[in-house]
Formats: structure tokens, C-alpha cells, sequence
């Protein structure tokens, strides 16, 4: 915080693990010595079954600059810490997911839950030489980042401020609770809830890092902590959307846009889902994809589907039980090696001159028993679903989860002339056949549980880029992803927030074309809110 205070932090730094055992109670403190504690002499000592740093005014002793005694125990990612402190005078805290500076002995940077003999700052989420305030007394907030520039958004009230610190007791033993489950974090003093922030920021935001106490240049101040302790929480399920190259046009095929809009609700979930999104088709950097949990592949197909040249090691990463999702045209790839490839990870695909892909109205009333279709209500939407997909044998597990059956005029007109030739994805007579004479129901969402535990999702609607804003088919598609990562999907579905035209329309590949009529857009939003009432 300001040069004038004094402070001393906790801190959690990006990098290894803490050897306690996920739900744990591990003591970090012995009560008796600094073993596996690293800070200077002159300021850290123990006192009475406390660390604690005191500090003087004397000019030839006074902090030049804030100074860290570090846990040296290991890094942390998810964790809960408790501890009780005591400040006389001053500016303390708690630091976590920090940073050592390289050009400081013991100086440090990261998240810092902070806490004060003063009535402002105690349980803000401070960011020490790392973006500043992260959250006020009482706030909610999300961090984001829009074209390079760090926001603060407050999302909600939590609680008064004026309230909160009426719990706080002065110059006396207080108890203090951090949660840092993914990029959720939690402050509790007393056990008041003092903020809870979303940190968005992809570019900055930090998923581990050490421990550490910080003492704070400025007046003279004593502070104590005691009774520190810590407790693993399980690791984040990771999910690595990849979003293919720009294609169809403005509002159309929009890959990025559709998956950074999937990876912002699946982070803000609460559900403990890390989601990263890679453009152009595979990541830079292929490694990132070992530790995934599942995969998102939405980008076009055919011949030109990104995982064509990669199904060996694909083929290796679903050996280990990896979920596998797959949204509009990237269920298309072609038969042979690929199809089979598809077959075995999600159940299906589209088979040229076997599948089509027109648009029409899907009216999906009746969903399966499944968690997939958790809070989803019936909904129509107008797409290019794709049907008559090749799917895997009958005991393959493979599950219909949207099912509608198309309007003939997808097929033929009303003179019974083809409405589109026959070819690759127009028509065929085996779909004719389906469809028209034997009326079979058409799915075109589909899962699978596989036998090495992984699973799979099909999914052939997702044209439209304006459909994500349709609440119930983008609740089925973060149901499914959650599913294909073993999460346990919550009854109402996996939460998100309602979105905007200019949600919609931000990340978008193309510049807005000069007849872009918004309110439609707005129309449909209104349409679809108006349905589910």
C-alpha cells in the first residue's frame, strides 16, 4: 500500500507445489522458530508463539522500501489459508501468489489480502507492484483486460464497509480466511466476507506462486501473526477451446469470438474450470494440451480440419481419458482415418454425401436424463444444423441429446423437386430416404462415455454467432464441456451471465459491414428472453 505504512504479507508466488495433501490441514508455523521462513533478521523474529516484524523510526533502521519473509516451504496454486494477526500501528497483510523481485532481496510482488490498524484498507485485494487495487472493502469484482488496458469492474455489493469493520478489533487478536480456488479468490475476517474477485485478466492474472510475510516501509509498527495454516484445494479442471481461422464472414463462423465467450463463462462458473483459448487452429506451444482435461475444437473442417494432420497425437492424449468436444463444422472431417478418429472420441461425425447441412429451425423439446441438459428449457433456434451424422454402433454409448425432426424443405420443395443437388453437403438419397419416407427423428447434439473414461460431445449447430445469446443453447454447450471435463454439472446448468449485442458482436474476425442492423440482433435477444418465462 502507501510508502508511509508499514506491512506485512502473506503471499502465494506463481511455481511449485506444497507437499500437503489436497484437504489437509498442513501447519505452516511451529510456534517456536523460522524454520522454512526467509526474511531479514533485523525485522523478523518470534515473539510469544508469533513471527513478527517490528520496526522503528530510528533513521539508521527505518524500511527503505518494503521488505518479505518468505515461506519457503514451497508455491501454492489452490489453497485455503487461515491465520490470526495483531497490528499496532500501521499496514499489514497478506501477500499470495506472489513473485520474488529480481531486483530486491526479499522483495515481492502478487495478490495481497491486506489488513491495517486504520478503518480503510483491512481485507481489500491489493495487488503489491502488480496492478494496484483489486477490490475495496464490501466489492465484487471481475478483472478484465479490453484491447491492452487492465479494468476493475464491480460486479456487486457484498457487504458496508463501515459494517465490516465494526467486526474488526483493534490492536488484538483477529482471525483471517483466504480462498484462492482458480482465479476465484476470497477474503474473511472474522468470518465476514470482505471481497470476492474474479480475475479475468488472462495477460496478468497468476494461477500459483510462494508464501510470504511483508513489512512495509514507514512509521514504526509491530504486527504478529500465529496459528498459520493451509489447505490444498483440488486442482482446476483445464479446458483448451481452439478456435480455428477466420472464415465465413462477419457473424458467421466466428471461432474466437464464440470460444473466448464460452472460456469467460466456464472461468466465472465457480466451478474450479481453468479455460484457455487457441487460435488458429492448435496451439503454439502443443504442450499445453498434456495437462488438459478436455478439448474444444471449433473451427471448419472437411479436408481442412486442424486435427487431420494431428490425430497420433490426439490419439495419445485420449488414451488418458481426455474429453473431447466438437461445435459446428468442426464435427465435419473426412471419412477413412479421421472419421474413424471421431467415431471412437465423441460417437459421430458429419460424413460427406452421407450428412447435410442446411439451415432451418430446430425446436428441441425433450432433452435426456442426462447432466448435460441441466437447466436447459425447451428452445427453437435457427441454425445450420447439421444431420444424418454417421454415428459409432448402437452399444457405442452414444447419447441423442438434441433430437428435432427436419422440415421437408430442407431436402425438397413443394413441387418435390430437390431443393439443393445432390452432393458432398447438399442431399443424398440415403438422407431422403431418413427423413422423408421413414420420418426418423434427426440428432444433432450428441454425447458419449467412452471405455477409457474419457468423453465426448457433438455439437452441429454454432453457424450463427448470434445464437450464443440464446441462453439455453449456450447452456448446453458449458453443460457439455463441463461433462467432457468430469465436473460435476450443477442442477441448474453451468451458470453465465445474460449477454449483450456488444457481447456478442466484441472479438468478432471482421469489421462490422455497413448494413449491420443491431436491433435485430437486440430482437432476438428480447425473443428468446421472452420464451423462457
Amino acid at each position: 500500500m502507501r510508502f508511509e505504512r508499514l506491512c506485512i504479507f502473506l503471499a502465494a508466488l506463481c511455481g511449485a507445489t506444497v507437499s500437503a495433501n489436497a484437504g489437509e490441514w498442513e501447519s505452516i508455523f511451529d510456534g517456536k522458530t523460522l524454520e522454512n521462513w526467509d526474511g531479514d533478521p533485523e525485522v523478523w523474529s518470534v515473539k510469544d508463539g508469533a513471527i513478527t516484524a517490528t520496526t522503528s523510526d530510528d533513521e539508521a533502521k527505518k524500511l527503505k522500501r518494503n521488505t518479505f519473509i518468505i515461506w519457503r516451504g514451497g508455491e501454492v496454486d489452490n489453497f485455503e489459508l487461515e491465520f490470526e494477526y495483531k497490528i499496532v500501528n500501521g499496514n499489514s497483510g497478506v501477500q499470495y501468489r506472489s513473485f520474488e523481485l529480481p531486483d530486491a532481496k526479499w522483495g515481492i510482488g502478487g495478490y495481497q489480502a491486506d489488513f491495517e490498524a486504520g478503518d480503510t484498507y483491512s481485507g481489500i485485494l491489493y495487488g503489491e507492484q502488480y496492478r494496484g487495487i483489486l477490490a475495496q472493502r464490501g466489492q465484487a469484482t471481475e478483472l478484465t483486460r479490453k484491447e491492452g488496458k487492465f479494468e476493475v469492474k464491480e460486479t456487486a455489493k457484498i457487504g458496508d464497509t463501515t459494517e465490516i469493520q465494526k467486526k474488526i478489533k483493534k490492536e488484538d487478536w483477529n482471525q483471517y480466511r483466504i480462498v484462492a480456488d482458480g482465479y476465484h479468490f476470497q477474503h474473511f475476517i472474522n468470518d465476514v466476507q470482505t471481497i470476492d474477485v474474479t480475475d479475468n485478466d488472462v495477460a496478468e492474472r497468476r494461477a500459483a506462486g510462494i508464501l510470504a510475510l511483508q513489512a512495509h516501509a514507514g512509521p514504526a509498527m509491530t504486527v504478529q501473526f500465529r496459528n498459520l495454516r493451509l489447505k490444498r484445494l483440488p486442482a482446476p479442471k483445464k479446458v483448451a477451446l481452439i478456435a480455428g481461422n477466420p472464415s465465413h464472414g462477419y457473424g458467421a463462423h466466428e471461432h474466437r469470438a464464440g470460444c473466448m465467450l464460452l472460456a469467460e463463462a466456464l472461468n466465472t462458473s465457480g466451478l474450479g474450470i481453468e479455460a484457455s483459448v487457441y487460435t488458429a487452429g492448435w496451439p503454439k506451444d502443443e504442450s499445453v494440451l498434456d495437462d488438459a482435461d478436455t478439448i474444444v475444437i471449433y473451427s471448419d473442417g472437411g479436408g481442412g480440419h486442424p486435427f487431420n494432420s494431428k490425430l497420433e497425437r490426439l490419439q495419445a492424449l485420449e488414451k488418458r481419458g481426455i474429453g473431447m468436444v466438437c461445435l459446428h463444422y468442426g464435427v465435419e472431417v473426412p471419412k477413412g482415418a479421421s472419421g474413424n478418429a471421431f467415431l471412437d472420441w465423441t460417437g459421430g461425425y458429419f460424413e460427406a454425401d452421407w450428412s447435410v447441412n442446411p439451415h432451418w429451425t430446430g425446436n428441441f423439446t425433450k432433452f435426456p436424463d442426462h447432466s448435460i441438459a441441466n437447466g436447459v428449457k425447451p428452445f427453437r433456434v435457427n441454425d445450420e444444423w447439421y444431420y444424418h451424422m454417421r454415428f459409432a454402433e448402437e452399444d457405442a454409448g452414444v447419447i441423442p441429446v438434441l433430437t428435432d425432426l427436419p422440415p421437408r424443405s430442407t431436402l425438397v420443395k413443394e413441387d418435390g423437386s430437390l431443393a439443393r443437388p445432390d452432393g458432398p453437403h447438399n442431399n443424398n438419397p440415403n438422407v431422403r430416404a431418413a427423413v422423408l419416407e421413414r420420418k426418423e427423428i434427426q440428432t444433432v447434439a450428441w454425447a458419449r462415455s467412452r471405455k477409457d473414461a474419457g468423453r465426448g460431445f457433438g455439437f452441429t449447430g454454432g453457424h450463427d454467432h448470434w445464437n450464443w445469446g440464446n441462453r439455453d443453447f449456450r447452456t448446453l454447450v458449458l453443460n457439455a464441456i463441463a461433462w467432457t471435463a468430469h465436473v460435476n454439472v450443477p442442477q441448474e446448468g453451468v451458470a453465465s451471465r445474460d449477454l449483450t449485442v456488444a457481447d456478442l458482436q466484441a472479438n468478432q474476425d471482421f469489421e462490422v459491414p455497413s448494413d449491420f442492423n443491431p436491433a435485430r440482433i437486440q430482437a432476438m435477444l428480447d425473443e428468446w428472453s421472452t420464451a423462457r418465462k
